[in-house]
C-alpha cells in the first residue's frame, strides 16, 4: 500500500516537472499576438544613450580581432569598447592592442592583475572604466549584429527599462549529435522562458548581450566575483530590488555563439551553472522578491539541479517499477504518465527545430530530426549527470572554475537573409516590459571568417 502511494506521489510530481517544462516552452507561442508582439521597435532618431561595450577575454586570440572588427561595424555612433585581458595572458593582450592601435577612439585595454582571474572579477576590473550611460556585456567570440545597439537604445529609453536583455543563439546544430539540442535549448531559453521570467518579475539573466544602466549597475556594486553564474547572479539580484527588465530576442539581431566543442566540455559547462544556481539560492537575494507566486518561482528556478539531479536517479527506477513490479493496473499508468509529458515536449521540440532551421535560414534534414528524437534520452542523462556533478561539487566545497573549450564552429561563412519586418513592444503596466520572440523567417548576417583554435570560454 505504501510503496504504491509513493511512487504515485513521484511520478505525479515528475509529470508536474515536465509539464511546467512544457508550459514555458510555449510561452511566447501563446498567440499570434504576442509573436507579434516580441521584438524591438524601429529605433528613431531621437537622442541617443552612450554605451560601454565590455569585453572579457583570456586566451581569446584565436576569434577575439574578429570579434572586435564586428562590434566596430556597430551603426551606432556613441560606444567604446573595453576589453579586459589578464596580466599573465601576453597573446590576447597583443590583440588587443592592435586593435586600439588601430581604433583608439573606440578600443580601450584594461589589464586584470587577479591571481586567480574569472569572468566576474574581469567585468568588474573594468566597471570603474566606463564612460558610458549603458553598461554591455559581450564573449569574446562573439557574432555581434551592426544594428544591435540602436535597437537596445531605442528600448531603453522607449521602455524606460533598467536593464536589456537581448537574444543569443547558438548555431552550429550540424556539428554533433548533442550540439542539435544544445542549440534548441538556447532557442527556446531566450525566445520562450527568459519572457516568462520578465513577465513574472523575477529573472535570471544570460551571460552576454546584457544591457544595464552603469548608474543601476554600480548601485549593486557589480557582479559577485565568486558567483560561477554571475549572470543569473545579477538579474536575481537586480529583480529583487525592483529594477525594471525588457527582454527581446530578434533572430535576424540575436548574438551568435557555438555549442561547447566536446561532450565533457559541455558536461562541465552544466556542472558549473547549475552550480552558481545553488549559490544564488544559498545567497538568498531573491528572499526580497515582493511576491509569493515570484518567490515560489525562484525557488523553482535556482533549485531545478537538485530537481533535475534527482529525476536522473528517480526516473529510471520509476520505470523499471512499472514495467517489472507487481502493482495495481491504475499505479502502473501513473507511472507513464512523465513518460506522456516527455513525448509532448518532443513533438513540440520538432516544431521548435523546425522553426529554429527557418529563423536562421539552416536546412534542417530528416536526419536531424532523428538525431533529435533519437538524442533526447541520452542528452537527458547528461543533463542529469552534470545536475548531479553539481550537487557533490556544491556539497563538497569544490568551487573552481572549470574552463569551457571552443572551436570557433560558428564563424563559418552563411548567406543572410532579409530582415522580417520589425513589430512594436507592448507589455503591461504593472509588470516588468517583456519583449519575447517572434517567428521571423530571417537568418542575420554570419560571419565572414573563421577560427580553428581551441578557446577557453570568456563565460568564465
Amino acid at each position: 500500500m505504501y510503496t504504491s502511494v509513493f511512487i504515485s506521489v513521484i511520478s505525479l510530481a515528475l509529470f508536474g516537472i515536465a509539464a511546467f517544462t512544457l508550459w514555458w516552452q510555449m510561452h511566447a507561442w501563446r498567440t499570434p499576438e504576442v509573436l507579434a508582439s516580441t521584438r524591438f521597435n524601429r529605433p528613431d532618431d531621437g537622442g541617443r544613450l552612450s554605451f560601454s561595450l565590455l569585453l572579457p577575454a583570456r586566451h581569446e586570440q584565436a576569434v577575439l580581432e574578429h570579434t572586435i572588427d564586428r562590434l566596430l561595424e556597430s551603426s551606432h555612433t556613441d560606444y567604446e569598447i573595453i576589453v579586459i585581458v589578464g596580466h599573465d595572458d601576453p597573446e590576447t593582450a597583443a590583440v588587443a592592442e592592435r586593435a586600439a592601435g588601430r581604433a583608439p577612439d573606440r578600443v580601450r585595454v584594461v589589464v586584470d592583475h587577479h591571481e586567480v582571474k574569472n569572468k566576474p572579477k574581469a567585468l568588474n576590473t573594468a566597471l570603474p572604466h566606463c564612460r558610458g550611460d549603458i553598461v554591455g556585456v559581450f564573449d569574446a567570440e562573439d557574432q555581434v549584429h551592426h544594428e544591435l545597439l540602436a535597437h537596445v537604445d531605442h528600448a531603453f529609453r522607449s521602455t524606460e527599462a533598467d536593464v536589456v536583455q537581448g537574444g543569443v543563439q547558438l548555431i552550429n546544430f550540424h556539428s554533433s549529435w548533442y550540439s542539435l539540442r544544445n542549440c534548441l535549448e538556447y532557442f527556446f531559453w531566450f525566445r520562450s522562458r527568459l519572457h516568462l521570467h520578465a513577465e513574472k518579475g523575477f529573472i535570471p539573466l544570460g551571460g552576454n548581450t546584457v544591457f544595464v544602466r552603469t548608474d543601476v549597475l554600480r548601485e549593486a556594486d557589480g557582479w559577485d566575483p565568486n558567483c560561477l553564474a554571475e549572470d543569473c547572479d545579477l538579474g536575481v539580484r537586480l529583480s529583487s530590488v525592483g529594477k525594471k527588465v525588457v527582454v527581446a530576442y530578434d533572430s535576424d539581431m540575436v548574438t551568435r555563439e557555438e555549442t561547447p566543442g566536446s561532450l565533457m566540455s559541455l558536461l562541465k559547462q552544466r556542472t558549473r551553472w547549475n552550480q552558481g544556481f545553488l549559490q544564488v539560492y544559498r545567497k538568498q537575494d531573491w528572499r526580497q522578491l515582493p511576491g509569493r507566486g515570484q518567490r515560489w518561482l525562484a525557488r523553482y528556478t535556482l533549485m531545478s539541479p537538485f530537481l533535475q539531479a534527482a529525476s536522473g536517479v528517480i526516473i529510471p527506477v520509476n520505470f523499471a517499477v512499472a514495467l517489472f513490479l507487481d502493482v495495481p493496473v491504475g499505479i502502473a499508468f501513473v507511472t507513464f504518465m512523465p513518460m506522456l509529458a516527455a513525448m509532448v515536449t518532443f513533438v513540440f521540440e520538432v516544431v521548435g527545430l523546425h522553426d529554429f532551421g527557418r529563423q536562421y535560414g539552416l536546412r534542417v534534414r530528416f536526419v536531424h530530426y532523428v538525431k533529435l528524437v533519437v538524442g533526447g534520452p541520452f542528452y537527458q542523462v547528461m543533463l542529469a549527470g552534470a545536475a548531479i556533478r553539481a550537487v557533490w561539487r556544491e556539497q563538497r566545497g569544490r568551487n573552481e572554475w572549470e574552463l569551457t573549450s571552443h572551436t570557433g564552429a560558428h564563424l563559418e561563412a552563411a548567406a543572410p537573409a532579409a530582415p522580417a519586418p520589425v513589430a512594436a513592444v507592448s507589455a503591461p503596466a504593472d509588470a516588468p516590459t517583456t519583449v519575447p520572440a517572434q517567428r521571423a523567417a530571417t537568418a542575420g548576417g554570419a560571419a565572414t571568417a573563421t577560427a580553428t583554435a581551441i578557446r577557453e570560454d570568456s563565460r568564465q
